[in-house]
This record gives C-alpha cells, sequence and structure tokens, in this order.
C-alpha cells in the first residue's frame, strides 16, 4: 500500500503544477488563449474579462488538490483538462495539440482511480 501514496502524491503534484501554471497564465490573460473562450462563444473583450476568474479557479484547484484531493475537485480536474484540450483542434489547431495534452486529462483520472475505485 505505501506505493498508493508516492504515486498518489506524484499525481497530485503534476495536476497541481498543471493548474497553478495555467490558471497563473490565465490570471494575467495569455492572449493567445482568447481564440479558445472565443470558440465556444465569449466575446473577446468577454474573454479578457472572465480569464482572470478561471485563473483564480484553475490556482484554487491546484492547492486544493494537494492540500485534500476531494473526489468532486479530481472530477472537475479531469472534465476541465479534457475540455481545454479538445477546444484546440474545435479552435483549428491541430488534433495533435489535443494528443500532446494527454497527460494533462489522464493524470485527475489516473487519481481519481486510484483514490476512489475501491469505495
Amino acid at each position: 500500500m505505501p506505493y498508493i501514496q508516492l504515486v498518489s502524491w506524484i499525481l497530485r503534484i503534476g495536476i497541481a503544477a498543471t493548474f497553478i501554471g495555467h490558471g497563473t497564465f490565465a490570471f494575467y490573460v495569455n492572449p493567445s488563449w482568447v481564440k479558445y473562450l472565443e470558440t465556444v462563444g465569449f466575446s473577446a473583450t468577454s474573454a479578457v474579462e472572465i480569464m482572470p476568474v478561471i485563473g483564480v479557479i484553475d490556482i484554487m484547484v491546484g492547492m486544493i488538490v494537494l492540500i485534500k484531493p476531494f473526489r468532486i475537485i479530481i472530477l472537475y480536474a479531469f472534465i476541465w483538462t479534457f475540455l481545454t484540450a479538445l477546444i484546440r483542434p474545435l479552435s483549428g489547431e491541430s488534433i495533435w495539440m489535443f494528443v500532446e495534452r494527454g497527460s494533462n486529462f489522464a493524470a485527475p483520472l489516473a487519481l481519481y482511480f486510484l483514490l476512489y475505485s475501491w469505495d
């Protein structure tokens, strides 16, 4: 069983790094991400206004996963990272941009099954 704790911490650190890193980019309004929000219906102005909010949420998710990985937060992390990876080909980028981000959504899914598949 000790390996479960080790793997859990590795996944938690990886998820936290993803969310805190991306959250910081969103908080400071990464201009290249405006097109992703426009793809799902936001105007450029609205995208710039909502990006810091998304950034704060992402940073909070990363911190929560480190402190106490609640089931609902891990599921949110999986869904959010899957959808944000999927938005890249939907916005006209290569499907490989989605594939490249596979670890972003695989890590929360793996952590979920590691921690909660025994219930």
